[in-house]
C-alpha cells in the first residue's frame, strides 16, 4: 500500500544530513572525486523521504539529495501517543528495522540514520531495532519502507470488512 504525496508545497518541510560520502572514480588523468549526500525530510507531523544527490562539491550534493528527498515522500499513521499503529519490521537489502510502539512517555529510542528519519516523521514515542546489515543509506530505507506498509485499525478494518469495534474486540 503506497502512501505518496503529490503536492509537497505547503508543506513546511525540514531536512537532516544523515551522511556524506566522498566517492571516487580512477581515470586516465588521475582521481575524480565526486560528494554523496544521504538526506532526509520531513514536516514533523506525519510526512518523510529520503533522497541521495551527487556532485561535485558538497552543498550541490546536499541541494539534490534534498530535491529527490522531497519527490520520495510518504504519509503516515500516527496514533495518539505519536507512536506507531502496530509493530512492523521494515527490510530493504539486508537492513531491517523493527519498528515497536511505545506507550507515552517513552521518546525516541531509535540508533543515528532510523532516529533521523522518525524525529522528521513526527513520532514522540517509538522503540526500534536495527537488524542486519548497519548500512546508513539501507537503514534510512527500511526504516520508510516500513513505516510505508503500517495499516491504521480504520484500514484494516475495512480491507477484512469489519467495523473498527469488531476488529479491536
Amino acid at each position: 500500500m503506497k502512501r505518496t504525496i503529490v503536492d509537497a508545497s505547503q508543506l513546511e518541510l525540514e531536512d537532516k544530513v544523515v551522511s556524506i560520502k566522498r566517492v571516487t572514480k580512477v581515470v586516465k588523468g588521475g582521481r575524480n572525486f565526486r560528494f554523496t549526500a544521504l538526506v532526509v525530510v520531513g514536516d514533523k507531523n506525519g510526512h518523510v523521504g529520503a533522497g541521495l544527490g551527487k556532485a561535485s562539491e558538497i552543498p550541490e550534493a546536499i541541494r539534490k539529495g534534498k530535491e529527490d528527498a522531497i519527490k520520495s515522500l510518504i504519509s503516515l499513521p500516527i496514533d495518539e501517543n505519536g507512536s506507531v499503529p502496530h509493530d512492523y519490521v521494515g527490510k530493504f537489502g539486508s537492513a531491517s528495522v523493527l519498528l515497536k510502539r511505545s506507550p507515552e512517555g517513552t521518546g525516541i529510542i531509535a540508533g543515528g540514520p532510523a532516529r533521523s528519519v522518525l524525529e522528521l516523521a513526527g513520532f514522540k514515542n517509538i522503540r526500534t531495532k536495527s537488524l542486519g546489515s548497519n548500512n546508513k543509506q539501507n537503514v534510512v530505507l527500511a526504516t520508510i519502507e516500513g513505516l510505508n506498509q503500517l495499516k491504521t485499525p480504520e484500514e484494516v478494518a475495512k480491507l477484512r470488512g469489519l467495523s473498527v469495534e469488531e476488529l479491536l474486540g
